[in-house]
């Protein structure tokens, strides 16, 4: 099924984080899926992220030339972001074991890759010429790795998406505010007029 890569998809903070939240739902397995399960979302997914995460690009543009065959890889750094920060916000500290495997997925992203990066103000390289989707997703996922950043990391209550909390107090609590966030609120309605109604048909 064709995704439609919306604004939604994209609250994460940063293209790593966005890559790992195209798994749906990870906390019910009975409910999950895999936006990649056809690899030509990725392609899809990575000229949306172009546009959405343009600021954290600087510009460059993101170059996917054979979806299927990438697809390994972007996998594996995507489980391995997943699996690292994830464990960072529920513990307060990142695990050496899932460190090393974030090494090596970003490894074999970058394998391959001829261009330059981190040159300042431009640390995807010059926005001149694309760049490959699973390296700039390798040097997304490696920035995550600032102090200051994963002090930064949540876990959405509602989806259980990964975001970064840019707030002033550190204070946000959803991944999306008009998305995850209405819905708590309307279920937490839901569930406060249903407890009303169970009493008032106990008390007639």
């Amino acid at each position: 099924m064709t995704v439609s890569w919306t604004p939604h998809r994209f609250t994460g903070g940063l293209l790593a984080l966005d890559t790992a939240n195209t798994v749906v739902l990870r906390a019910d397995p009975e409910r999950t899926f895999d936006r990649f399960d056809d690899p030509r979302e990725i392609a899809r997914f990575a000229d949306a992220a172009s546009g959405f995460r343009a600021a954290e690009l600087g510009g460059r543009r993101l170059a996917v030339s054979a979806p299927t065959a990438i697809a390994p890889v972007v996998l594996a750094i995507r489980e391995a972001t997943d699996r690292l920060f994830r464990h960072a916000v529920l513990r307060g500290a990142v695990a050496t074991d899932h460190l090393s495997g974030l090494l090596g997925a970003c490894a074999g992203g970058l394998a391959g890759s001829r261009t330059e990066i981190a040159t300042p103000g431009k640390p995807f390289g010059d926005p001149a010429t694309p760049i490959a989707f699973e390296a700039a997703l390798a040097v997304s996922a490696l920035s995550l790795l600032r102090e200051d950043t994963v002090a930064r990391l949540r876990i959405c209550p509602n989806c259980s998406w990964l975001f970064v909390d840019r707030s002033r107090n550190s204070s946000r609590l959803w991944c999306d505010m008009a998305v995850c966030g209405n819905r708590q609120k309307a279920s937490r309605h839901y569930r406060r007029r249903r407890a009303a109604n169970e009493v008032n048909n106990v008390q007639d």
